[in-house]
């Protein structure tokens, strides 16, 4: 029995310009409310962000930054953030490396220095509602969560290997592909967010669907007891679904929750 549905969103529940269909959404929402099925958005992206997605939705959990935060209501259900010494020792390798356009992210707010290219502070500001551009890192007061990473996308993957290696022991990066990268807390990813949430409202992974699209959602979909890929999913995230659903731009995830509220 299906107690909890949780999403992804990029290129999963929204379309490409950042939009869903908010009348259908509406009905399907207000029917899971009266099966008392929990709907849980479960992102790489910022909390502030995410919620700005759902203002009518105040009863919506967020599992943000990739599973390090949990919140509902502007209530902090559980959070996990680095060490001061590990934040340090990861920026110095990330900064090591050329090529990368790096984004600090705490708990309060974003963060990236005066020396990154305007245009680029300005498309993550799509992603991250709050995003302070400083001098120094040292100048950041607040709980970091993970490190967000952009680098060209042909090497995506090539980067990603570097950062397990450089990283080993201290965080691990993991993609969304299309030279996104996130650099997360050694076991924190959106199951282990599904995890403690579900322990939070007493549903076990058994008893959750979860959609998702690329690297960041492989763990959630392997986990819950119903792993959903979309149509535009990444070859390695549909091998280890159970199905898979329409593409994001055809509101993949909207229509599979219909198709399960029917039967």
């Amino acid at each position: 029995m299906i107690k909890l549905i949780a999403t992804d969103m990029d290129g999963t529940f929204l379309r490409d310009d950042m939009t869903y269909d908010e009348a259908k959404f509406d009905k399907l929402y207000q029917k899971l409310q009266s099966q008392q099925i929990q709907f849980v958005v479960a992102s790489g992206n910022q909390y502030f962000q995410l919620k700005s997605f759902f203002k009518k939705y105040p009863d919506i959990i967020y599992i943000s930054e990739n599973g390090a935060l949990i919140r509902q209501r502007d209530n902090t259900l559980s959070k996990h953030s680095f060490t001061k010494e590990t934040v340090q020792t990861v920026l110095e390798k990330l900064q090591a490396i050329s090529n990368l356009k790096l984004l600090v992210c705490g708990e309060k707010s974003a963060y990236t220095l005066t020396t990154t290219d305007p245009k680029h502070v300005k498309k993550m500001r799509n992603y991250y509602h709050h995003l302070d551009v400083i001098e120094n890192f040292d100048q950041i007061d607040d709980d970091v969560l993970k490190f967000a990473i952009t680098c060209p996308d042909e090497q995506t993957d090539e980067i990603v290997e570097t950062l397990k290696t450089a990283l080993k022991g201290l965080a691990e990066p993991t993609s969304s592909g299309h030279g996104d990268i996130d650099v997360i807390q050694l076991g924190m990813n959106k199951a282990a967010g599904l995890k403690e949430l579900g322990k939070i409202l007493d549903i076990d992974l058994s008893e959750m669907m979860a959609f998702g699209d690329g690297g960041n959602d492989l763990e959630m979909l392997r986990e819950v007891g119903w792993g959903v890929a979309m149509e535009n999913a990444q070859p390695k995230v549909t091998a280890v679904a159970d199905q898979t659903t329409a593409d994001n731009q055809n509101q993949g995830v909207l229509q599979k929750i219909e198709e399960f509220l029917a039967n």
